[in-house]
Formats: structure tokens, sequence, C-alpha cells
């Protein structure tokens, strides 16, 4: 934010690697791992850092392991050693550096209906532990960027003040209305959250009157503006003002001949009563409203680019407040989008994963050929060529316990939850455990198709179909029949312990995103 271009550049090997999309997380074993020739970077992944990462809610497991053992340098960052701290057999290079709890800082955090909530410190940090916002000061110290990063956020004692970090992502975030939750609004909803009804979420009376909880973005222009958040995303019934909106208009006016805005459709009280484009300081001037503009707005609208600054870009919220004053949304008025042209599949369609037990359906819906995204090489149709169903005929799929939250950890470590959920387990249904000869409590091994195989209890039960096993992915600590528990330091392996669903996670990314594959590959069970 606020940062010369030039001196971005000058961190970079070149503009085309500053430029060029980087590799997510899912695939960051593949950075370390991949022959570099193939890659689109100049080197591999050589050093990671952890921060607040539970590497067990991976797929691939087993190769992670080797990642992890390869890396110059691996960084754990976290109120727990996690699995990071155990799954390798590395004897040097490794750095755990306890974070403080949420009990021990402060600030905002959102939830996921988009509101904002400021929470107060409860204790200090314990013992050496330190919050994230002073460790990323420390390391952003340390590689020689914290006076450009934290210009405008004051520092004490290398701890940035929070409500000024609030505010920078407050000037920075205009894409999503990220804009109007300052430090004093939020905390003013926290000091009287009776105000606020629990089903609407809007305060009825009180300092935040009219106001949704939490003030959930978009919540347009600048905080001195006023805005009272967006409960629902689309909600042409109210104005804009008051908390109403349209879909954006964010892919053009139109595609191949086809009107792509509004029709007859707009939010209560716009003066534009159609569809309408994305607003700039030209669409205002076209509309006669750039009038409404304050001096210092337009000021600010032409330092930016004059005409051809729009409502991302004028950094005063001017755009935005005259928009919302004549009843519309900065984002334009727009149909859905249902067709999303520039995805390799325009609409959905159903595609056999890439290790399937229908092999008689891969030819009419087969997947991808394989390609490169993300700097690496992607397999799709190579893998889905190859036949797994007849020596791993059980489609296995994984997902979440309510007593437990991300790879476990944390939720492990908690004698009250861990007491509820003791051991790792595989759901089997009743007629797969007969003719296997498996009963209920069973040690039972899970065999993935990339020879990969965990050691649970069977959990014999009608929860899952024929053909079809689940296990949750909260657990670590075991690997491929082994007890790690012994490599945690002294005091910190959790209370419960087990093999992690994703040492049979199997190889498979979203041809998009590059999420990883979790919800189906193949496996094969025996009894142990």
């Amino acid at each position: 934010w606020d940062v010369d271009y030039d001196y971005l550049l000058g961190r970079f090997a070149d503009q085309k690697l500053m430029e060029s999309a980087g590799i997510p997380v899912s695939r960051w074993i593949d950075g370390v791992l991949e022959d570099k020739a193939n890659m689109d970077q100049p080197d591999n992944v050589r050093a990671m850092v952890f921060d607040g990462h539970a590497p067990n809610s991976q797929t691939r497991l087993a190769e992670m392991k080797v990642a992890m053992e390869k890396l110059d340098l691996m960084v754990v960052i976290d109120p727990y050693p996690t699995v990071s701290a155990v799954l390798h057999d590395r004897k040097d290079g490794v750095y755990l550096l306890p974070a403080a709890t949420q009990f021990e800082t402060y600030g905002s955090v959102t939830a996921s209906n988009r509101s904002l909530q400021w929470r107060e410190k409860v204790i200090e940090p314990v013992f050496d532990s330190k919050t994230d916002h002073e460790i990323l000061y420390l390391l952003a110290n340390k590689l020689g960027f914290a006076d450009e990063m934290f210009k405008n956020i004051k520092v004490e004692n290398n701890e940035p003040l929070i409500e000024d970090v609030t505010r920078e992502f407050n000037k920075g975030m205009w894409t999503i209305g990220y804009t109007g939750q300052s430090p004093e609004r939020l905390k003013l909803h926290m000091a009287n959250q009776h105000t606020f009804d629990k089903t609407t979420l809007q305060a009825i009376g009180g300092p935040a009157d009219g106001e949704y909880y939490g003030l959930p973005w978009p919540c347009w222009g600048t905080a001195e503006m006023g805005h009272p958040g967006t409960p629902l995303l689309y909600d042409t019934s109210k104005p804009v003002a008051e908390g109403g909106l349209t879909f954006r208009a964010r892919f053009g006016v139109e595609r191949d001949g086809e009107n792509l805005l509004a029709e007859g459709s707009y939010s209560a009280g716009s003066e534009i009563e159609d569809g309408y484009p994305e607003f700039n300081m030209s669409v205002l001037k076209k509309l006669g409203w750039e009038g409404d503009l304050t001096a210092d707005e337009k000021a600010a609208i032409d330092k930016v680019a004059g005409d051809k600054t729009n409502w991302k870009t004028d950094l005063s919220g001017g755009i935005q407040r005259v928009a919302i004053k004549h009843g519309c949304a900065p984002f334009g008025n727009a149909k859905a989008r249902a067709v999303v042209w520039t995805f390799p599949d325009p609409v959905p369609l159903h595609r056999e994963p890439l290790y399937t037990p229908r092999r008689d359906l891969v030819a009419d819906y087969p997947t991808y050929e394989d390609r490169k995204k993300y700097r690496l090489p992607t397999m799709y149709k190579s893998i889905q060529d190859q036949d797994f169903s007849k020596s791993h005929p059980m489609i296995l799929t994984s997902g979440r316990l309510v007593e437990y939250e991300g790879g476990g950890d944390e939720t492990r470590s908690n004698p009250w939850l861990a007491e509820l959920q003791q051991d790792m387990f595989c759901e089997i249904n009743t007629i797969d455990a007969n003719n296997l000869g498996i009963r209920d409590g069973d040690m039972i091994w899970v065999h993935s198709p990339e020879n990969t195989k965990v050691k649970v209890m069977a959990m014999v039960t009608q929860r899952v179909g024929q053909g079809v096993a689940f296990m949750p992915f909260h657990f670590g600590g075991h690997f491929q029949g082994e007890d790690f528990s012994h490599k945690y330091p002294d005091g910190t392996a959790p209370y419960v312990v087990g093999e992690s669903s994703n040492t049979c996670g199997t190889y498979g990314y979203d041809v998009v995103t590059h999420m990883q594959e979790s919800k189906v590959t193949l496996c094969n069970i025996e009894k142990a």
C-alpha cells in the first residue's frame, strides 16, 4: 500500500517473476520436489514458514514428509508445535516460534457472514510467546522492508498498533467494501451489543441505530460516510445506503451481443431504474452527478487518473459516496453471472475424479489434459488413464468432526474435547465390514493407490454406503502405523494422537484454484 512500484520490483529477480501467479499453499510440496527445469521460476522452494498452519490438513502427507526434509529452513509459528514439528526426521534447520493465542492479543476478526468484531486482550502473552503482528514486524524488519510496510502504522516496542493496522486495510480494500469498519465503529458495536437484534443483526435504537452488527462488508466508502454494512449480498428490497445491494457488474456490459446488465431490476430508491455499469468519473459526469463531489474528493480523483478513476481506485471514497447518494451500487447493477467464460468449464460439468471407481464413465466424463499452472506442471489425464479400481475398489472420502477443528493440534490438546473423540477411525459400511471379516473396534489398514497406508480403528456403521469409507482429517502424530508422539517437545504432545487421513489423501487439484482434492479417492481396506 502506497509503495513505489520500482521499489517492489527491486526485491524480485525480474518483472515477470514478480507479476506471475505464485505457488499456492496446496502445491508447496511440488515447489520443493519438482525438477526446477519444469518450473516457471528460477529455483525450487527452499524455505517454508508455517504460520498457524496444520500440515495434516493437506493431502499427500508422505510426499510432504520428503519435502520437509529437503528444505533448507523450516519455521513453525504457532501456540502448539503441530504436526509440522514431528512429521519429518530433521535434526536441524527447524525453528518453533511460540505465537500468542487469541486471548493474548486484541483487534478485529471477521466471521463467515462478513461481520467484523473487535476483541479485547484477556491476558498478556505468556512465557516468550509473541503476537502475530509483532512477529510479522520483526520479520519485515529483518528482511529490510519494515519501513515501507509500516510507514502508516505506529510501532511501539516492536508491536504495531492494531488500530492503525485496521485503518490501513480500510484504506486499501475498496474492491470488496472492507473500508468503512473503523476501529472506533467496531468498538462502539462491541460496547452496545445489547442493542442489536439477534436475528436481523440490526441495531434497534442506541448509538449504532440502523447499523448491522460488525458492519458486514461491503461497508461502502469511508467510516465517516456511515454506511451500515450489508447483511445480505443481494437484496434489492432496501436502498444501498441501508444495506441493500444488486448483483455486481464486474464483467463488462455485454458479451457476444447479449446484454449483461440487469433489465428492469434495481435496488429500492435507485435513481437509475434499470441496469447500469460500474461507476467511474466519466459515468458521474454523464449522469450530471459530479457536482455532488467535494473539492477534496475531486482533487483526490484528479490525482489518480481524472475521468478514468473508478470506484475502486478513488481513494477518497467520493465516487462511492455519490453513487450511493443516488441509490446506486458502486459496482453496478447486472444480471447474475451464470456463465464464467474465463473458466475451463464456463458452466460446471461433471468430470470423473482422477481416482475413479467407475471406469465406464471416464470416456463420457473425462478430466482435463495435463497442464501447467501456478508455475508448476499439473497432472490430470495422465493419472485418470491409470486404472486403480481393481486393486483399490472402495471410495475414500474425508471430512470434519464436531469436536475438533482443522488439523486438530489445538483441540486434541484440550482435555475436555479430547475426551469426546479419543481414537482416529474409519467408517465402513456393515456389508463391506462383514465381507472383509472386520468387526466394530478392530484395527484396520487403509491403503491408498499412491502406496501409502494408515492404521486406524474400524467404525462399522450404516452412515456410509456400501463401497464407501470415511475418515476425519483432524488427527495426527502417527504415520503409517508408527507413533511419532516422542518427537514432540517435552510436555507438548496432544492428549489424543492418531493417523492423518491425508496420508491416504491422493494427488488432485481444482483446475482454477488448485484447491486440493480431499473428497474423492480410492482405497483398499484389510484387517490389521
